[in-house]
């Protein structure tokens, strides 16, 4: 069980070990990762299975093999080479295959890449080549990825350091745990010294990774002995880039590591983000990857590490390419697969007395119990029309990726299941690794369409939501037959109030029947006192993913809205918000929710936008948090967010495409950068016209289900007629 590993230059691998004193590391002296090459057209030994073991080696291979092997001889990047049986596909067998051992973790991708040079790129197929480097090493070697907590609870050392800065000069604004460690360059790196010798941490946690080259350069300029891990140097492992993931453009910064110590990045930290350190190490130990891998990874590269475990359970190599086709589908099988999963317009307006009731894990439970796998569905081998509406046939022996989410899915529900029951430590400890599980088995229905999936297949995901939309309109029927009135539906979720003239059977006994109908748990989620559905901005129907809802028997807590409503899309909900406007909605919400009066909300509106006419807002509450999706010189619009970037890019802190930019307006019709201010400047100022119009669309947005749009709302607010005392929020 390792805590973290070194790839050294010649090739040895250190591994860094917990004991009950401190760090404990060895060195495997010989280490030569391996990958796998196969021959694409199969002539020789075809699909069912290998040539005859008794053969000598060289005579098992096919003849375009034999020639590969001869072309790789004598490389330096190859160490060894033979030959091994394994299984290629989940629907092969296991058959002979070259086995290149190679001289460095470099040379499997260099190696690699002359293979798909040496003849037409359809000739062989290569296998295992683009693991990370600390995950293919567990796993070629049987090294348990987790850290042994058994010995001793893990060590960690928060440092923070301004997004924005990045010379050494800056350095007297970094931060260990919350405090200043110096007020020079050279204070700060003897500073942090003393620390780390005198904390020793295992986990560095770094707000930004671009501070271990930072520190290293204020180190040698300033003649300063200096180590960030438990050894000399750092190494680094990737270069920034900018990446497009489902239509939005991200930023993946550089990533450094140094000897005997994890970084984690905060700034790239999904799973560190959503559920700490505790959610960090639960998926370690679930899916082999070790801590600092899985301090950047992707979800869609964690749950392809819990399938490569599983294909290697089953002797399946991993492709270096996806490694399916989409196979022939006729023009009207496409236009029925071409659709998401099954939404019900919401009734726009406020409803009374409303209950929701969501499907557990609808898409993993769809995976387990239809039995919806890459190699099952349209098998080849069953002749018949299991997938409603799309008539794929899915195979009878068992698939693999079920496998794979079965243990998720039981792991979380014993998790959530003692949540309530425990405390403290405990309690942070659950809500951590469920967070970190729950969006696994969010994202593994998406990453069946991905193209780059290893294992993904667009049929999976045409499946798993044709049988969604089945599932939901079953239970529409069953709650509607049950004197339910359905107030809107979309994909996993279903709102219902009671039928006017008609008994209603209680939603416990239904759900109870809809769950036994589909084998999968519909769940009472709560109840509302009212909920209330959104119009879309520029029309009158229902906007999907728009509303706002007060839970019964809920109450506020001081700090603001807490639990008792419910809100999604509205502003409040979205980063790009100022906090100062968020809380306006939030307070014209709890009105909303006493008075139901468009008079009493636009009341608060009217004192609220007094504040900020009068300067009484602070700055730092107006700030704009947006994220960049291209080069400032690809904007063809003069927008504001344009406005910053150009005043970052002079001010010597420019930002790419997926960083944020963070923003105050301060003259909307200025031209150029004047119209705003970054949040790191002088903030004395800002636009009040501009942030009384993005407030009043705020407050559109409580008010549009009642009928109150901005023209309503404005006229209100231009009359002269006494507020109400209902627009004044008790403490």
């Amino acid at each position: 069980m390792v805590l973290t590993l070194d790839n050294l230059d010649d090739g040895r691998v250190v591994e860094w070990r917990l004991t009950a004193d401190g760090i404990a590391s060895s060195v495997r002296e010989s280490y030569t990762p391996t990958l796998y090459i196969g021959d694409a057209s199969g002539d020789l030994y075809g699909r069912q299975g290998g040539m005859t073991p008794s053969l000598p080696e060289r005579d098992r291979l096919s003849p375009a093999l034999r020639e590969l092997r001869a072309f790789l001889d004598g490389q330096q990047a190859v160490s060894d080479l033979t030959v091994e049986s394994h299984r290629q596909t989940f629907r092969t067998e296991a058959r002979p295959l070259l086995r290149v051992d190679t001289a460095s973790i470099e040379a499997v991708r260099t190696v690699a890449k002359r293979v798909r040079q040496f003849d037409q790129p359809d000739t062989y197929t290569c296998y295992n080549v683009d693991l990370t480097r600390q995950l293919r090493y567990c796993l070629e070697t049987d090294t348990p990825a987790a850290p042994d907590r058994s010995v001793r609870d893990l060590r960690t050392l928060h440092l923070s350091f301004p997004s924005h800065e990045s010379g050494i000069e800056s350095l007297p604004q970094l931060t260990v745990d919350g405090d200043r460690v110096g007020s020079s360059p050279r204070e700060v790196v003897t500073g942090l010294r003393e620390v780390l010798e005198e904390r020793d941490p295992d986990v560095l946690v770094l707000s930004t990774a671009n501070l271990v080259p930072l520190l290293f350069e204020a180190a040698d300029a300033y003649g300063v002995e200096f180590a960030l891990g438990r050894g000399t140097g750092y190494t680094k492992l990737a270069g920034e880039s900018t990446y497009t993931s489902y239509g939005n453009v991200g930023h993946s910064p550089a990533r450094y590591a140094v000897p005997g110590r994890v970084i984690i990045d905060e700034s790239n930290s999904f799973f560190y983000h959503e559920s700490g350190l505790e959610g960090c190490l639960d998926l370690v130990g679930r899916s082999g990857l070790p801590l600092q891998e899985l301090g950047w990874a992707s979800i869609g590269r964690v749950l392809t590490a819990m399938q490569i475990r599983e294909a290697r359970s089953r002797d399946v190599l991993v492709p270096w390419r996806a490694w399916r086709p989409e196979l022939f589908k006729t023009a009207s099988t496409l236009d029925t697969a071409d659709r998401g999963g099954t939404t019900f317009a919401p009734d726009v307006g406020v409803h009374e007395n409303v209950h929701e009731l969501d499907f557990a894990s609808l898409y993993p439970n769809i995976i387990r119990t239809r039995n919806i796998s890459p190699e099952a569905v349209r098998c080849g081998c069953c002749d018949t029309d299991d997938v409603p509406g799309l008539d794929y046939s899915i195979c009878e022996r068992d698939g693999y990726l079920p496998e794979v989410l079965g243990p998720l899915i039981d792991a979380r529900s014993e998790i959530k299941a003692k949540i309530p029951e425990a405390d403290g430590d405990d309690r942070e400890r659950l809500e951590a690794a469920s967070s970190a599980i729950k969006w696994i088995l969010v994202s593994c229905f998406g990453y069946q369409g991905f193209s780059n999936a290893k294992f993904g297949r667009i049929e999976c995901h045409e499946a798993i939501n044709a049988f969604a939309r089945e599932i939901l309109l079953d239970a529409k029927t069953a709650l509607e037959d049950a004197g339910w009135r359905v107030v809107h539906g979309i994909v996993d979720s279903i709102w219902v109030t009671p039928a006017d003239e008609r008994d209603q059977q209680p939603l416990e006994e239904v759900a109870r029947e809809v769950s036994a109908e589909t084998g999968i748990e519909l769940e009472y989620e709560c109840a509302f006192e009212w909920v209330a559905f959104c119009p879309m901005r520029n029309s009158e129907s229902g906007a999907l993913t728009r509303y706002f809802g007060k839970r019964r028997g809920e109450t506020y807590p001081e700090a603001g809205l807490g639990d008792a409503i419910k809100t999604r899309g509205i502003e409040g909900r979205q980063r790009s918000t100022p906090a100062w406007i968020e809380d306006v909605q939030s307070e014209a919400l709890r009105v909303f929710d006493e008075t139901r009066s468009p008079e009493a909300v636009c009341d608060v509106l009217r004192r609220r936008l007094r504040e900020l006419r009068e300067h009484e807002v602070g700055p730092n509450g107006l700030i704009i948090d947006n994220r960049v999706s291209k080069d400032v010189d690809e904007y063809s619009m003069e927008t504001l967010t344009v406005a910053a970037l150009k005043r970052a890019r002079i001010e010597g802190a420019g930002l790419t495409p997926g960083q944020t930019v963070r923003y105050v307006v301060v003259d909307a019709d200025a031209g150029g950068t004047a119209r705003v201010r970054l949040e790191y400047e002088d903030l004395d100022r800002y636009d009040t016209t501009w942030y009384e119009d993005a407030t009043v669309r705020a407050l559109e947005s409580v008010l549009a289900p009642i009928g109150w749009r901005e023209g309503e709302i404005r006229q209100y607010l231009s009359g002269t007629s006494d507020e109400t005392l209902a627009g004044f929020v008790t403490e």
